[in-house]
């Protein structure tokens, strides 16, 4: 989706959580108690029922994580309904973001988040993760991430102590290894008008590039963290996370899966990726792989 760079007024960090939900716990909160709906950027349909209680067929709420140039409602405009419609809990943050750093990818003026430093990043995720936790009451959220939303929460396991309140890692086209910087840049042309924060405002950007310090330290743990359960669902035609083939994770509990595999005439790639019918299929039978059902290609 194109969008391009117009000031904005600015507006607090996303997945701040307050006193009073932390609190809350199981109980039902009160409309006073509810967090800011819109740290920064709407809710995608679907997303940030804080009243939602899980059900025994759907215990664990799922948490979407966007990725580099984007925002909650851009990102998850078709998994967010769609995994409400199943009957689950659905949360996204917005993460990164610039005051002044804006979109109109999708017709609004929405902000561009996944521009901050990962591991600062990582830690928006971590409040956000116990916001969801204490006003659900479950002990364990999914999380579902695109791009580098794919990647980051693979250092909330390993570095931030993540790995006890998360069951199910789902990637859609993370950058876990790093990409070429070809796959930063090519990934500008899709936010027109962003291409200089690559390497001004964008430390995100020099964090995802191979050979980088925060990919040294993710490359110093093991690829995974045990208990964890991971999904990796890649795109031979990833033009951004380059070599697509990086994305795979080593492990136990991981499952690597080529979206052409089960759709040999897809030609979606790393943005599509999040909108793709096979793709959102994966999702959903790795979010419940004791109902998983046959994917279809679309």
């Amino acid at each position: 989706m194109p969008a391009t760079a117009v000031p904005a007024a600015a507006a607090p960090a996303a997945g701040a959580a307050t006193d009073a939900v932390a609190a809350a716990g199981t109980a039902r909160v009160t409309a006073a108690e509810l967090p800011p709906d819109g740290d920064t950027v709407a809710s995608p349909p679907g997303a940030n029922d804080w009243t939602c209680r899980p059900t025994a067929a759907h215990p664990d709420p799922v948490v979407l994580v966007h990725g580099t140039f984007a925002n909650r409602y851009e990102n998850w405009l078709a998994l967010s309904p769609l995994l409400k419609s199943l009957g689950y809990c659905v949360f996204a943050l917005d993460y990164g973001t610039i005051p002044g750093i804006t979109s109109t990818g999708s017709g609004l003026l929405l902000p561009i988040g996944g521009l901050g430093a990962v591991p600062d990043s990582a830690a928006q995720l971590a409040r956000f993760v116990d916001l969801v936790r204490n006003a659900t009451g479950a002990p364990k959220v999914d999380i579902v991430g695109h791009s580098q939303g794919g990647m980051l929460p693979n250092y909330y396991l390993k570095f931030l102590g993540g790995a006890s309140k998360v069951g199910k890692l789902v990637g859609l086209a993370p950058s876990n290894h790093g990409t070429t910087l070809d796959g930063i840049v090519n990934l500008a042309p899709y936010f027109p008008g962003v291409a200089n924060l690559i390497y001004t405002v964008c430390q995100a950007c020099r964090d995802q590039a191979v050979g980088s310090d925060f990919n040294k330290a993710m490359a110093s743990r093991p690829d995974t963290v045990p208990g964890v359960s991971y999904t990796v669902i890649s795109t031979v035609y990833d033009e951004v996370v380059t070599p697509w083939r990086t994305q795979f994770l080593n492990g136990p509990g991981v499952d690597d899966v080529v979206l052409q595999d089960h759709c040999p005439i897809s030609l979606v790639e790393h943005v599509g990726i999040a909108f793709s019918p096979t793709a959102l299929h994966l999702v959903t039978n790795a979010l419940d792989p004791a109902h998983a059902t046959p994917v279809l290609c679309g």
